[in-house]
């Protein structure tokens, strides 16, 4: 499934993308309120991942996929953990050692917007960067996850850009700050589930901005594997249904370019796992 998170008529409710439009799960399941009580029900053994397949088939669509505003496929997660230079190329061209651990930071729930919709250059500064990620959802939860069953947890996959206010990021050695600003990430347009997109697939993560391929990678390349990730952040927190993952971006970010390429008013960033969809969105300046 491709499940997704939207407003439509002014209410918010969680569906299925299928050709068409989007079924309105929500409407149909009401003991299951979101996307994470969906996949914590599933965790639990309800079966609610068989119930909504049950309830998606032959339905129709309840709305078009432009007619509704799309929102972060998990809007309310536990917890977002973004990993840092877990590409070759990306260490290499930020001038930095590859470490032995992954490096971490974490990004909040209102710094991400959904597909088609803005990212947010700020007043603060003009150096707003793409960074084109594929997201890890979790699907069941766990302490100290073991690297052979890691995928066991994973329910699905989805684009991420984390957009990065760069002058700010780079002004101490801690992220948090640059990272942070409201609606300078994006999530979606949905979550692939495993069902539909194996967790052991190895994917292909494209960035473009106005048209222009900035990014490529697959996920062979990263320097800590999706397995790797789970089992060592698990090791310190415990992971719970609908966690995020973001686990790093390849080389090509526009802060690294020469001269340096900023997002402004009027682009658009476009971040495509292949096997997944298009995370498509216009880049605005903030008004004050």
């Amino acid at each position: 499934m491709k499940l997704v998170t939207f407003t439509a008529n002014g209410k918010t409710s969680w569906g299925a993308a299928v050709d068409g439009g989007i079924v309105d799960l929500g409407a149909r399941m009401k003991d299951i309120a979101d996307v994470r009580s969906l996949l914590a029900a599933e965790a639990a053994g309800h079966g609610a991942i068989a119930k909504a397949k049950a309830a998606l088939a032959g339905a129709k669509p309840d709305h078009a996929l432009d007619a509704v505003t799309f929102l972060p496929p998990v809007p309310n997660p536990d917890k977002i953990i973004c990993v840092g230079l877990n590409y070759a190329e990306h260490v290499l061209e930020s001038d930095r050692a590859s470490t032995e651990d992954p490096a971490l930071f974490v990004r909040f729930p209102n710094s991400q917007s959904g597909h088609m919709q803005p990212m947010l250059v700020p007043l603060e500064s003009s150096h707003l960067d793409y960074e084109g990620e594929i997201a890890v959802v979790i699907g069941k939860g766990g302490r100290r996850i073991p690297q052979d069953r890691a995928y066991e947890h994973v329910a699905g996959f989805s684009p991420y850009n984390d957009g990065s206010v760069r002058d700010l990021q780079w002004a101490t050695t801690q992220w948090t700050t640059g990272k942070n600003f409201p609606t300078t990430g994006a999530f979606g347009p949905w979550l692939s589930t495993v069902d539909e997109v194996p967790a052991d697939t190895k994917l292909t993560l494209i960035t473009r901005l106005n048209g222009q391929e900035m990014q490529r990678a697959t996920t062979d390349m990263m320097v800590h594997s999706i397995p790797r990730l789970i089992a060592f952040i698990s090791a310190f927190t415990e992971l719970v249904p609908g966690d995020v993952i973001v686990t790093g971006t390849p080389g090509g970010v526009g802060g690294r370019k020469k001269p340096p390429l900023w997002m402004k008013d009027g682009d658009v960033c476009e971040i495509e796992i292949a096997e997944v969809g298009v995370l498509r969105t216009p880049i605005k300046s903030e008004k004050a």
